[in-house]
């Protein structure tokens, strides 16, 4: 038996451990050692500096991921996406974070503390693009604008990070030597809002093309380097979502643990 899911490898499903106990060799496909490698080069031994880029709306996903890279010596956390305004609510009272993204803000406020003993530079949005209110767009015209972060009011909308913070990300890549990128920077799938992760996708691109190595997972932002032409450039594709997190985050995979030969 061959075992080249990675993208399932984090679920103890038949089709991944239970038939491993009816065949007498269960192996690793080339994907799946792909994956490992690449993976299992930024758990054990980036090079430095080593940037993360982490976005998207599931807090309570990436709560682990970031006490792990803080762990790894990451040297940068580079943070857009919902997410963002959850760091900001731990940063500042202020700020409202409604609905299912208020959850996790007291754990990342505590991730916050680790990151300044450790040393590693927390980077958050300067600017974002904002609606007064949001309803889903469906190809109808949306009256947004960019402003600072300090000058968001309450009933502000955050659905994109600003040219700003793409310039200020960009920059904060421009030596990097490792990358890992997971989550988009703004509401991705309804333009206008795909031109933060864009310009994110630009600049992972000319990272590697420095001679970084950047990893690249997560549905929305291996699409946005897909549509940004970038695709051909990056150092390795991740195939694995949830797969992904959880073995960047130090945890075991039951599909891979389940394998006698995982080389």
């Amino acid at each position: 038996m061959v075992n080249d899911a990675f993208g399932a490898a984090h679920r103890a499903h038949a089709s991944t451990v239970g038939i491993t106990k009816f065949v007498k060799q269960a192996a690793a496909g080339l994907l799946m050692e792909r994956e490992l490698e690449y993976l299992g080069r930024v758990i054990n031994n980036p090079e430095h500096p080593f940037v993360s880029i982490l976005g998207g709306a599931k807090v309570s996903d990436k709560i682990p991921i970031i006490n792990a890279l803080i762990d790894r010596k990451v040297d940068k956390l580079l943070i857009g996406g919902a997410m963002a305004y959850t760091f900001l609510k731990a940063e500042d009272s202020r700020w409202e974070v409604s609905g299912r993204k208020r959850y996790g803000w007291r754990q990342l406020c505590r991730s916050s503390s680790v990151c300044e003993a450790a040393g590693v530079a927390l980077l958050l949005p300067t600017d974002h693009q904002v609606v007064d209110s949001y309803e889903p767009i469906k190809g109808g015209q949306v009256l947004a604008k960019t402003i600072p972060v300090e000058f968001t009011n309450a009933g502000h909308v955050g659905m994109d990070i600003g040219v700003e913070t793409v310039a200020f990300f960009s920059n904060a890549l421009s030596d990097a030597k490792t990358i890992i990128w997971n989550g988009p920077m703004g509401v991705f799938e309804e333009p206008p809002f795909n031109q933060g992760t864009i310009g994110i996708a630009y600049a992972v691109a000319e990272a590697a093309d420095r001679g970084a190595i950047v990893i690249v997972g997560g549905g929305d932002s291996v699409a946005a380097i897909t549509q940004a032409g970038v695709a051909n450039r990056i150092t390795h594709i991740s195939t694995g979502g949830g797969a992904t997190l959880e073995f960047l985050a130090g945890k075991e995979l039951p599909g891979v643990a389940a394998l006698n030969n995982k080389e």
